[in-house]
């Protein structure tokens, strides 16, 4: 285990999180205008938690002495670029929002899985493997409520 990649994993991590923070925030945003209100307020908690979240890995990496530059991911500035092409195109419905959480889901389980395939540190280990258990829980919240639209 080196210190450069527990940096690393949790910059990475941090950036997706950050990301979904983002997302989540302004999928509850476009929710709020549809059939389907109840599901701006589950959106809004999973922002708030992916927000939590980062701010855990940023305490942790500052304990060690680094500092985390969140400008967000490549992939995820190209989801964000994806979400608005796709809102451009479907309008603010439900299930056009919920089609692209469930793509930045399965970015932040994949980002989890790498995380948890690196070699880092066990207090960093213990924490990502806590959080990919939440994030596992989201993404599946997500494609139940994308198959209960179909």
């Amino acid at each position: 285990m080196s210190t450069s990649t527990d940096r690393k994993v949790t910059t990475d991590l941090i950036e997706t999180l950050e990301d979904g923070s983002r997302g989540f925030a302004e999928a509850a945003e476009r929710l709020a205008g549809t059939d389907r209100p109840d599901l701006a307020t589950r959106f809004a908690e999973f922002g708030r938690q992916r927000a939590a979240f980062s701010q855990e890995l940023e305490s942790m990496a500052a304990a060690y002495g680094d500092d985390i530059d969140e400008n967000g991911s490549v992939a995820a500035a190209v989801h964000r670029g994806w979400m608005s092409i796709k809102d451009a195109v479907t309008g603010s419905s439900a299930s056009g929002v919920l089609d692209v959480a469930r793509s930045g889901e399965e970015h932040a389980v994949s980002e989890y899985r790498k995380a948890l395939d690196s070699d880092i540190s066990i207090d960093l280990r213990s924490t990502v493997e806590r959080q990919f258990a939440a994030v596992n829980i989201v993404a599946d919240e997500v494609k139940t409520l994308q198959a209960s639209l179909s």
